[in-house]
């Protein structure tokens, strides 16, 4: 029996050095770093196809000493799961955004409904002073580095009747996403919002226990929306960003050559995923168009005004300050 012990024990000290030597090489020991990228979205979403080509270019213009994994679908975890992997050191990459208020409350900021104007006042915020302080609080405060964001489209309200200002929401049942902020503020535009999760909401606009819901075209299409609502009614009420970060520690333990060779990659990345954005949120609004979905221009401005105070409420004294900035930033 000792001797069985004996043997065991050997195999099981094999298995972790053996474990060990491969985490020594991911961690920038060997002649290889390799960082595992974990995100939610799929296969054929845009900021899995950037990702694919950060890699690339990663692996060109490092000679191929820094690899990176790319693991889409959650197949690591949710996106918190995955943050917190990057804390423990068993994931190093992810794709986040809002969520990341958890530790850092300038993140909440990234989707506040009416914040931004457009595309241009998000760009100009995020790569000004703003997007530096808040960078700079998710770096301090989350552990990650923010190596490059993607712009998401604009959340649009659908519906079976054209809506063109908070006077058409009442009595209107609409499914929103488990955020408070949501919640508070379609009802103060005279909705009656209700959670429900994303993958009951088709069965719930088909059978008439809630009339609308809000999303982006990427998601409106993807989810089928389109057989179950005629009207895409333009409130794009949250325009936001996303980061792909890496963990601290992982990007300060490369040397400073690998360093700059990660960021080049990233601005390359960048611009690609700009590009593959404007062409991909012109070519699914096309798509629901020809689907039969009718877009409706609404009061954005009558809008704005009903849900102002329940977003102001929300906020902290800080994250407040900061939302203020950035609602002059675009005047």
């Amino acid at each position: 029996m000792k001797k069985m012990l004996s043997i065991m024990t050997v195999s099981m000290l094999a298995m972790v050095l053996a474990a060990c030597g491969g985490d020594e090489s991911a961690s920038g020991s060997g002649d290889t770093v390799t960082w595992k990228l974990g995100h939610l979205s799929n296969e054929d979403h845009q900021w899995n196809k950037t990702a694919e080509k950060f890699a690339e270019l990663v692996d060109e213009k490092t000679d191929g000493k820094l690899q990176i994994e790319i693991y889409p679908n959650e197949q690591l975890g949710s996106e918190t799961e995955v943050l917190n992997g990057i804390e423990a050191g068993t994931v190093d990459m992810t794709i986040s955004g809002e969520t990341m208020q958890n530790w850092a409350p300038e993140a909440a900021l990234m989707a506040a409904p009416y914040a931004f104007k457009g595309e241009d006042h998000l760009k100009s915020v995020v790569e000004g002073d703003i997007g530096a302080d808040i960078e700079s609080s998710i770096k301090e405060n989350v552990g990650v580095t923010p190596l490059y964001y993607h712009m998401r489209a604009p959340r649009n309200l659908t519906s079976n009747e054209p809506i063109e200002t908070p006077a058409d929401l009442e009595g209107f049942k609409m499914r929103v996403p488990n955020v408070p902020l949501f919640m508070d503020t379609w009802e103060a535009a005279g909705a009656r919002p209700q959670v429900m999760d994303f993958s009951e909401v088709f069965t719930g606009l088909q059978q008439g226990v809630i009339d609308g819901q809000e999303n982006p075209v990427d998601l409106i299409q993807s989810a089928g929306f389109s057989e179950v609502q005629d009207y895409v009614n333009k409130t794009e009420h949250v325009y936001s960003w996303i980061y792909v970060v890496v963990g601290n520690e992982q990007f300060e333990s490369l040397d400073e050559e690998t360093q700059k060779a990660v960021q080049e990659a990233a601005a390359e990345a960048q611009s690609f995923g700009m590009d593959l954005y404007k062409s991909e949120t012109e070519k699914i609004t096309q798509e629901l168009k020809d689907a039969g979905m009718e877009f409706v221009e609404v009061d954005q401005a009558a809008f704005s005004e009903a849900m102002k105070p329940a977003v102001e409420k929300s906020l902290s004294e800080e994250q407040l300050k900061l939302y203020e900035r950035i609602v002059e930033a675009g005047k």
